[in-house]
């Protein structure tokens, strides 16, 4: 790939251009050059497979335990499995995993439709553009106004429980996230309107797979009233895995509005998100998206190589004089929800 090719992967619609586009270039000649955006086949397939056989093993304990309420704690790892399959359908998604878009989408209708009973493609579409304009007012789904607001214009034309929502929602944040996981799977079903025939086909298939298998494995291992309370549990908890490795990213950053169109590729990647520090373990648990700048820099960098590219990104940004975001998880948690805090401000009472 030519650098000039490259270059245009990652800046999207709006790319940089003049200036602000030779800020990006150095640092992309300096990645290509470490080998940091190759493909990690090897280190994916073995990861996946750890992930599939963990799986395979809770419904093994699932099936074996039979119709007790113990069962009840395999929710638990269950949920915690069901982010790592997520973040691998996020991967797969960004073409991090194979070079083909066919292998790369197999593998994100597998761990997506399949094991999660969540649209591949509706994620997809949602999440490139949230990549090509972050925090976008206008153009960023994720700060669009819906059960939570992110500006103070949204908030200030709320109405009725949606106003008395918006006034608390930092409080009700993490509660509303036990939500998310059945919510992700309401909004795949309704996208399938938006599909073609053939890509709805077959994702409605998988769709409908997901489900027959989730609730026969369930009604065969448990009773009715046991088999809905784990079902409730476990999707509550995998909501709330998934909202909070997303959470820390982009909420409390820099919101451009118009004037921010005019950044370059770096500024409106790097300005608008903050990483997480940690190690191993934060890792693990985010799956690779504490590195959220070098993702949003490099959104096909495989996930591995973001810790690698990290110091490259950080001393980048010290040359140009950028500002760096980068806080502990808590931390993380306590700007964003001081955000939603000060937003909600606009539907409270003077």
């Amino acid at each position: 790939m030519s650098e000039t090719a490259a270059l245009s992967v990652f800046t999207g619609p709006g790319g940089a251009t003049g200036q602000q586009g030779s800020e990006f270039t150095p640092l992309l000649r300096k990645v290509k050059g470490q080998g940091l955006l190759e493909r990690r086949r090897g280190w994916y397939a073995r990861m996946i497979s750890v992930n599939l056989l963990a799986l395979a093993a809770v419904v093994t304990g699932f099936v074996l335990a039979g119709g007790t309420w113990w069962t009840l704690l395999l929710a638990v790892p269950l949920a915690v499995l069901s982010a790592r399959t997520a973040y691998v359908g996020h991967d797969a998604g960004h073409a991090q995993i194979a070079v083909g878009r066919r292998a790369n989408r197999a593998l994100g209708l597998l761990h997506g439709n399949l094991l999660l009973g969540m649209s591949y493609a509706w994620w997809n579409d949602k999440h490139n553009r949230h990549h090509a304009n972050p925090n976008h007012v206008e153009k960023d789904p994720d700060v669009g106004a819906g059960a939570l607001v992110w500006t103070a214009e949204q908030a200030a034309v709320r109405r009725g429980f949606a106003r008395w929502v918006t006034r608390h929602q930092a409080w009700l944040f993490f509660p509303m996230l036990l939500l998310e996981g059945i919510a992700l799977k309401v909004s795949s079903v309704r996208d399938l309107r938006r599909q073609p025939v053939r890509e709805r086909a077959v994702e409605g298939v998988l769709l409908v797979l997901h489900a027959a298998g989730y609730g026969a494995l369930l009604l065969a291992c448990l009773p009715v009233g046991k088999a809905v309370v784990f079902a409730l549990l476990h999707q509550a908890l995998f909501g709330l895995h998934l909202g909070m490795a997303f959470a820390p990213n982009h909420k409390g950053m820099d919101m451009p509005g118009p004037a921010g169109e005019r950044w370059g590729h770096l500024r409106r990647q790097v300005l608008t998100s903050r990483n997480v520090r940690g190690g191993p373990v934060t890792d693990w648990l985010l799956g690779g998206l504490n590195y959220q700048i070098e993702h949003h820099l490099f959104p096909n960098m495989p996930r591995c190589h973001l810790r690698l590219v990290q110091p490259l990104v950080r001393e980048h940004c010290r040359s140009l004089k950028l500002p760096y975001a980068e806080t502990g998880l808590l931390d993380s948690y306590r700007q964003g929800l001081r955000h939603m805090h000060t937003v909600g401000g606009a539907a409270r009472p003077e």
